[in-house]
């Protein structure tokens, strides 16, 4: 028997109704915050995300699904939404338009690593991207985003905030970590050791308990902040305490990709075990520029759905809807021409084989219809359907041209 691949799985039932409440609901919400939606290929150059992730990352390093395809093009299935949004965002030149332009999106991600709860290798992300205000009012907006589809299904968090300083600060702070890097170079891990000479403040995000301990020590890159970032995090905090949202600041917090800057959060929850991040995000300012367009402020964050799924609380679920079956085989093609104009204005499940009342009442009250509708030989004789409403448990014999 062919089986998914492993760390690729179906969604389907009550999975299915979770998803697609939450993209909703997501939805709904960016659209209130004046974002639109732009939908990304699955299948982008590998480069894109090598020059926008980082060569440095674990995910160009070890993670992505890349290939050489027919046309001799390396080709990867996009690891992660920020890269292809801002490679759209430029090959529609408007980075040299100007102006805001705000943008969600959802959809499939890949990386190959290894599978466990809430992380897969085909998973989902709900993000959001902003281009062109470099106001930290944008970055304080980004997270009241997040806290508001959290919020809105019922999912409890801590939030932790930080800042990585800008081209202005980052050099002589990246040069002293380096030095205590060095400094207790013996005793790291291997990745750490790697991470030194391409991205050296990726260490401070490393899972190693010893190498965590041995950090405690290293110099804070919130203390060696520039005037300007300094400011702006001092602004995001205000906005935040004004709003009620509160935080915490983590000076070990880091994204795992190197194009952020400046304003770095990631929202945390207690209930899913060691893998705690159920959403991220932070400033890019230097990211289109990367990507061959015009310098751009922007700034944007992303929602592992997987890591929800399990945490979101449903609404109580009201019937709704009509089934409508049939109780002989003369009035099969009655239900089913029925069925077809009780459509174009309502739910409708329709039942094509003959069965007894009681079996049909089952099958209504499976589905969560609200009405269950059933013609039988005394009512295709009278030009009739018999109707029970489940909600009132109240039943009634109607004309069919009222019905």
């Amino acid at each position: 028997m062919i089986k998914s691949l492993r760390g690729m799985n179906d969604i389907l039932s009550e999975d299915y109704e979770r998803f697609t409440y939450f993209i909703n609901l997501a939805t709904d919400i960016a659209q209130r915050y004046g974002f639109h939606f732009i939908e990304t290929p699955l299948l982008e150059e590998t480069a894109l995300f090598k020059r926008s992730v980082g060569e440095s990352s674990d995910i160009v390093g070890k993670e992505m699904y890349q290939f050489i395809d027919k046309g001799g093009n390396d080709v990867c299935l996009r690891p992660e939404g920020t890269a292809g949004v801002v490679r759209a965002f430029i090959q529609k030149k408007l980075d040299k338009a100007g102006g805001l332009h705000r943008y969600f999106y959802h959809g499939a991600m890949f990386r190959y690593e290894r599978p466990q709860k809430g992380r897969l290798r085909q998973f989902h992300q709900f993000g959001v991207e902003s281009f062109g205000v470099a106001s930290v009012y944008e970055d304080a907006t980004m997270i009241m985003m997040v806290a508001d589809i959290l919020q809105a299904c019922g999912i409890g968090y801590r939030l932790q905030i930080n800042s990585l300083g800008d081209q202005n600060c980052m050099p002589a702070y990246r040069d002293s970590l380096v030095s205590f890097i060095e400094s207790v170079e013996d005793s790291i891990c291997e990745d750490c050791k790697r991470r030194k000479d391409t991205n050296p403040i990726r260490v401070l995000d490393c899972k190693n308990e010893k190498c965590q301990s041995l950090y405690a020590d290293a110099p804070k890159l919130i203390d060696a902040l520039c005037d300007g970032c300094q400011s702006d995090f001092d602004k995001l905090k205000e906005i935040l305490d004004a709003n009620e949202i509160a935080y915490e600041v983590d000076t070990n917090l880091v994204r795992g990709l190197d194009y952020y800057s400046k304003t770095a959060f990631e929202f945390v929850s207690d209930n899913i075990g060691s893998q705690s991040a159920i959403a991220g995000g932070g400033r890019y300012d230097r990211l289109v520029e990367f990507l061959d367009g015009r310098p751009t402020p922007a700034v944007g964050f992303a929602m592992g759905i997987e890591r929800l799924m399990e945490l979101i609380e449903m609404p109580q679920k009201s019937r709704e809807g009509y089934y409508i079956g049939s109780m002989d085989a003369e009035t099969v093609d009655m239900v089913v021409n029925l069925t077809h104009q009780k459509r174009k204005s309502d739910k409708v499940t329709c039942d094509y084989k003959p069965k007894n009342l009681k079996n049909h009442l089952k099958a209504a009250d499976k589905v969560n219809a609200k009405y269950c509708c059933v013609i039988g030989e005394n009512e295709r004789k009278d030009g009739t359907i018999w109707v029970k409403d489940l909600e009132a448990k109240s039943e009634k014999v109607i004309p069919l041209k009222d019905f």
